[in-house]
């Protein structure tokens, strides 16, 4: 792990247990959720994660966080294995990893006042109380864009954008060094949104933090984001820098399919369609071999039978596909 990785997972899996019926108590089954992640995160980099709903996107974050205790696998924050260690181990490392939710309204307590809210980490983790708690909070409220005379509102007097900037505060307020914005933009207003993302930025470069960024929306993930991972069914399928993804360097048939579902604003602009067969598959019970080959147009025999593994084809581009790797033996 160089000196310039903040955050890297190795093999991380996370299998929620179901029964299939009420009545089969003894037939337990697993969604995998997570099935063998393998990522690395650099320090004041944003690392963005698309793909569709269920492929383990917010599980990730969550995973990452220890919000959910992963199944196995090892999540290394600053050469230290935090999956190793105990709950109160793990609360010295709370303050350096923060979060924040898709809905504002959701997040907050509607009993709460906007003070108690960015109270309670302040409280937990630092010695601040009284006058110097409240200075705090003032200066978080202001250094995220918002006046520091709302401290004794409740969440339902402030817009989804206003909240948001409130969740961020809070997210801020025990100087964290990697924040997971899980779709913090979603639940918004376009207009917001980009008022949103603009503070996430300066943010990042003023306190040099590290993001993880779940979205669907692939212009955002496009303009905050410097590398970017597509998540196919629990897996990594693809793994490049943004300007490659974005510029037709694509090279797994997913990642095709889904940039091809993004709208274009120029109307004088055509890209061609790809319409996938099928629906996703059951995630308690995965094809075998390659997770999309029911679905891709690629699909041959080998594609069936062994699972790719993640390699790289240079320039920090990684892809799981045996097309792929394939293609890039012959050209070496």
């Amino acid at each position: 792990m160089s000196e310039t990785t903040l955050l890297e997972i190795r093999g991380l899996t996370k299998y929620f247990p179901f029964r299939p019926t009420f009545f089969s108590f003894r037939s337990k089954k697993y969604v995998r959720a997570l099935d063998g992640v393998d990522l690395s995160i650099q320090r004041q980099e944003t690392l963005g994660v698309v793909g569709e709903s269920g492929c383990g996107k917010t599980t990730l974050g969550r995973t990452i966080l220890q919000l959910i205790r992963p199944t196995s696998g090892h999540i290394i924050f600053e050469g230290v294995d935090i999956t190793a260690l105990s709950r109160r181990e793990l609360r010295n490392y709370r303050r350096h990893m923060q979060m924040v939710f898709q809905n504002p309204y959701s997040s907050f307590d509607p009993r709460a006042t906007v003070l108690q809210s960015l109270a309670e980490p302040l409280r937990t983790h630092t010695k601040l109380r009284d006058e110097a708690l409240i200075r705090r909070a003032q200066e978080l409220l202001e250094q995220t864009g918002m006046p520091g005379d709302i401290l004794f509102r409740y969440p339902h007097e402030f817009s989804g954008g206003q909240l948001q900037r409130i969740a961020v505060a809070r997210a801020l307020a025990l100087n964290p060094k990697f924040i997971v914005l899980d779709e913090p933009t979603s639940a918004l207003d376009v207009s917001v949104q980009a008022q949103i993302i603009n503070l996430l930025q300066v943010l990042q470069r003023d306190l040099k933090l590290t993001y993880l960024f779940i979205t669907h929306d692939l212009s955002v993930v496009q303009h905050i984001s410097d590398r970017i991972a597509v998540m196919y069914l629990g897996k990594v399928v693809e793994l490049s820098q943004t300007d490659t993804i974005f510029t037709g360097g694509v090279q797994h048939p997913y990642t095709r399919a889904l940039l091809s579902s993004a709208p274009i604003l120029d109307p004088e602009l055509r890209r061609e369609r790809i319409i996938l067969p099928g629906n996703v598959p059951d995630s308690a019970n995965p094809p075998t071999g390659c997770r999309f080959h029911p679905r891709c147009p690629l699909a041959q025999e080998i594609c069936t039978q062994i699972e790719p593994d993640l390699m790289t084809t240079g320039d920090g581009h990684w892809v799981a596909c045996h097309l792929v790797a394939s293609n890039h033996k012959e050209d070496n």
